[in-house]
């Protein structure tokens, strides 16, 4: 009889160990003996209500916690838009006194200066929610703030039902991979290897989602919108003709005062080359001069004989 039951524990252990994985353990439990049977049954009763009693738990925890205002958690969004002399100079100062205070810009775009405004600037500021309100009090410096307005959302629940999730997820992680550790059978252990791929997976996404819902409530997001006054344009052409008799004699002024301004600047070139050619010219009559002498006056040639006078 002792013998007997000896050689019946092992096969108690496999169907137990067979038994922890969810309803897909049912099928291997059966391949068992009868006995087998019975502490696979219950072996998967105590997994199930494990995690479900862990769940329950997580929830109820999260639900009956009534967190202080110092411990919300809250998402701070908003938007700045102010006039400013110089877009750019005033993008690059906000940088820096957001990376100073331990932020940083997540987004910027520039627009170049035109004909009818003098540019703009677009930022996505996120600032540590700590640091918030001084950070904005130094951004009011650098110009007229036209509008500013901010949004908070309470994502304490959220926060706190992550945690619980995660908190559950990773203690059922835990159990499965100490299950896989005191696993034999080949069957058992590739059931319990998906099923904790499956599980580490699905922790994988929730701390993925933790960490993006701590970046948001840890750093506020804040969109600074920088423009100048917009350029004015008069039309200044005559209506009648006052106005066209007054704008042909300022036209006529501005053109003789432009004429006289380039007269300045050309007179003095006019009187050097006045005075080089002058020179020039004298040169070329004493060379004219002296060749003139140099040249030796020709010999005077005899007349020729008068004809002898015809005899009678």
């Amino acid at each position: 009889m002792t013998t007997r039951s000896a050689a019946r524990r092992p096969l108690v252990r496999r169907g137990a160990v067979a038994a922890a994985i969810l309803a897909l353990a049912w099928g291997l439990a059966a391949c068992s003996s009868g006995a087998s049977d019975s502490a696979g049954e219950s072996e998967l009763g105590y997994a199930g209500g494990a995690d479900a009693d862990m769940e329950q738990a997580a929830a109820d925890t999260a639900a009956g916690e009534q967190p202080t205002d110092d411990d919300r958690a809250m998402i701070v969004t908003g938007a700045m838009y102010m006039t400013v002399e110089d877009p750019i100079a005033a993008a690059d100062h906000a940088s820096d006194v957001v990376e100073g205070a331990g932020g940083r810009v997540d987004a910027r775009s520039e627009t170049a200066p035109s004909g009818y405004d003098g540019g703009a600037a677009w930022l996505v500021l996120r600032i540590p929610a700590d640091r918030l309100d001084p950070v904005v009090d130094d951004l009011r410096a650098l110009g007229t703030v036209d509008e500013f307005s901010t949004d908070s959302a309470d994502v304490t629940r959220q926060v706190a039902d992550l945690e619980a999730q995660i908190s559950t997820l990773r203690a059922s992680t835990a159990r499965i991979e100490g299950l896989l550790d005191d696993a034999q059978d080949i069957k058992d252990i590739i059931t319990l290897e998906d099923e904790l791929d499956s599980r580490q997976a699905e922790l994988e996404s929730l701390e993925a989602r933790q960490r993006g819902l701590d970046d948001q409530v840890a750093m506020s997001t804040i969109e600074l919108s920088l423009t100048t006054e917009p350029v004015v344009v008069v039309d200044d052409s005559p209506q009648s003709f006052w106005s066209g008799l007054v704008s042909g004699w300022n036209g006529l002024t501005a053109f003789l005062s432009a004429a006289l301004v380039v007269i300045g600047v050309l007179l003095p070139w006019l009187a050097a080359a006045a005075v080089i050619a002058a020179i020039a010219l004298a040169v070329v009559r004493a060379r004219r001069g002296a060749a003139r002498e140099a040249v030796p006056a020709p010999d005077a040639v005899p007349a020729p004989d008068a004809p002898a006078a015809r005899e009678d």
